[in-house]
């Protein structure tokens, strides 16, 4: 979905990856990114951001929790990161980002809420639930803190994900809001859902989904009963070009995650200020009969998207011409990806040994991939800056300990 994206707009990322793979600098599965794109990504947002008064958030979890790429954000001015979950909170923080959110998407376990509120300092924690909200704060107290709450609302006609779903009635939220307040060791700081803008595929434009009226209406509710200084947190499909929209609504907070490598949906249609900065490179392993067979380990469609026709780049030595383009047969998510395979039966005759690139809208922390940082695309004078596992932890690639 990506590929073309990234021939056209990116192209010199495509040869330095499949350059560095052939000198063996880079290992096959794995999701490489373009560290000097994210850094003029992040300048963006964290432009645009500033502009409408909004705080800017780094979503990790798509590319791995990458030290690297964590590095290229802070250089581009966005300094804190929501974590998906703890693990991706302890990833930012040992890359030296601290902290924004933590427990919106997941929340964060009982028995983990003392280190949370002690080693990781969070400046927001969402709650879904006055457990949850006791659990903070009591934690927080324990620790000599006062934590920050968000509270995630929701309401009849509210969009969530399947496996996604939780928080406390918006009807509810002032009483919430003074219960929160009464607990030492915390404050109530606003609310948030996900996910407040979605991509439509009829119309190809990001649009808000009920839930961010559903922001709007308790917000107005909160002021009316004197709370001030309101956080709206309003994440989903983030780009610079729909912050204005959300700041419009009263958003406050934006977290960008595939806006900061540029693949969110809107990308792959329209050219953004964003440039496309991740790939996922493989390498062919066999040919049996009329395919080519090339290993997984990180092959990923993202739902969002229909069915597609899956393309990649195959070859022995670095291009983009399209003629270098094959089509793809990737494994249903209900099996193993152990590898992808590659139709022989046109122009492209692969050989074993050859490189062999994507354009994935990525999910990397679900697979079992590498993720590579490359700086100096931009200059001419690629660099591998780190290899690591999904959770952000150097590997010691291709000599392991």
């Amino acid at each position: 979905m990506f590929l073309d994206l990234l021939r056209r707009r990116n192209p010199k990322f495509i040869e330095a990856a499949m350059a560095l793979h052939q000198e063996g600098k880079i290992p096959a599965n794995a999701y490489v990114l373009d560290l000097d794109a994210v850094e003029h990504n992040a300048k963006i947002l964290r432009a645009e951001g500033d502009k409408l008064g909004m705080k800017v958030f780094a979503m990790t979890k798509q590319v791995g929790r990458n030290s690297a790429f964590c590095q290229a954000a802070m250089r581009g001015g966005v300094n804190q990161a929501v974590a998906v979950d703890v693990a991706c909170a302890v990833a930012c923080k040992r890359a030296d980002m601290d902290v924004g959110h933590i427990g919106h998407l997941v929340q964060v376990p009982k028995f983990e809420a003392e280190m949370v509120a002690s080693y990781l300092q969070p400046q927001y924690w969402t709650v879904f639930s006055l457990e949850k909200a006791q659990e903070a704060a009591a934690a927080a107290h324990k620790a000599g803190r006062q934590q920050d709450v968000l509270v995630r609302i929701k309401s009849d006609g509210d969009v969530f994900y399947k496996g996604h779903e939780g928080g406390i009635k918006a009807s509810e939220i002032v009483e919430f809001a003074h219960k929160v307040d009464s607990m030492d060791g915390a404050r109530f700081a606003g609310i948030t859902t996900f996910p407040a803008l979605l991509f439509d595929q009829d119309t190809h434009e990001v649009q808000p989904t009920p839930n961010l009226t559903t922001l709007e209406n308790a917000a107005a509710a909160l002021i009316d009963a004197e709370f001030t200084d309101i956080e709206i947190n309003a994440p989903g499909t983030t780009s610079s070009v729909v912050l204005e929209a959300l700041a419009k609504a009263g958003a406050t907070q934006c977290e960008p995650g595939n806006g900061l490598h540029g693949t969110t949906p809107l990308h792959a249609i329209k050219d953004l200020p964003e440039l496309p900065a991740v790939l996922y490179i493989s390498e062919v392993s066999h040919l049996h009969e009329d395919k080519a067979y090339c290993f997984g380990g990180g092959l990923y469609i993202d739902p969002v998207f229909p069915d597609y026709d899956v393309k990649a780049l195959v070859g022995g030595a670095p291009t983009v011409e399209e003629k270098a383009l094959a089509s793809v047969d990737i494994p249903p998510t209900s099996a193993i990806d152990y590898y992808g395979m590659i139709d022989c039966t046109g122009s492209v005759q692969p050989k074993s040994g050859d490189s062999v690139v994507f354009g994935f809208r990525g999910q990397a922390f679900v697979k079992r991939a590498y993720t590579v940082g490359v700086s100096g695309i931009s200059t001419g004078n690629p660099k591998v800056e780190t290899i690591e596992n999904i959770f952000g932890q150097a590997e010691n690639w291709p000599n392991p300990r």
